[in-house]
């Protein structure tokens, strides 16, 4: 999760998370560039006396102020293309969850399951235990197989909602009569936390979502749980 004065993003845990933070990287070190040789020219114009009288036109010039830029485009555009893709690819997910954004908690339900829904709401300030986070606990976690593909549903019963988890690069919009979807890979154990990036009106309260991943044997074991009970 993201804690105090933390500058940069949050360590990935998805495979996709860790394609978006290289795409990041790479146009943060294009923008870098630019901005170096932007700022020594106009740095060199301010101390360059040279005139040339004869200088009437710049023909050449312009082309390489109107090539150049669009070579670098080409080379921020095309990774972003494969990103976009990649994003957008699900390959026979294990694990199928629907979630629905209400005003202001979340529901969840497991669709290869029938017998398993449930509602997820933070937990208030005075009922926080020590070891919890303010506005980012719930009361019930979603819990997740380790190593597995996972796809999500998510729709909203009321307004416009947005299930967003930063450290596997999931943002997806909850819109009501629409059924949105995506998917994820979790590659390592823990507790991931999000929360709605939606304004959904007055009164949020940052309907928070935490993801609980765990092997796959734990997974089962809670499976049969909340079925027999």
């Amino acid at each position: 999760m993201s804690t105090w004065a933390n500058l940069g993003l949050q360590d990935s845990a998805s495979p996709l998370m860790e394609q978006l933070i290289f795409f990041h990287d790479h146009a943060l070190l294009i923008l870098v560039m630019i901005n170096v040789l932007v700022g020594y020219l106009m740095f060199m114009l301010f101390f360059n006396y040279n005139l040339n009288r004869f200088l009437l036109h710049g023909q050449h010039v312009e082309m390489i102020w109107t090539i150049l830029p669009a070579i670098i485009l080409l080379f921020i555009a095309f990774p972003s293309l494969r990103l976009l893709y990649l994003l957008d690819e699900i390959n026979e997910p294990s694990v199928t969850l629907k979630s629905i954004g209400h005003q202001w908690y979340w529901s969840y339900e497991y669709s290869d399951f029938n017998d398993i829904e449930f509602d997820s709401y933070m937990i208030p300030t005075n009922e926080l235990e020590n070891d919890g986070f303010r506005l980012v606990n719930v009361d019930n976690r979603i819990v997740l197989p380790l190593n597995s593909q996972i796809r999500i549903l998510v729709t909203a019963a009321d307004v416009i909602h947005s299930w967003t988890i930063p450290a596997l690069g999931v943002k997806v919009d909850g819109t009501p009569g629409r059924l949105n979807q995506t998917n994820f890979f979790i590659n390592r154990p823990g507790l991931f936390y999000g929360q709605c990036s939606e304004i959904c009106g007055a009164n949020h309260s940052f309907m928070p979502i935490v993801i609980e991943s765990v092997p796959v044997n734990n997974f089962i074991k809670w499976i049969s749980n909340n079925v027999n009970s």
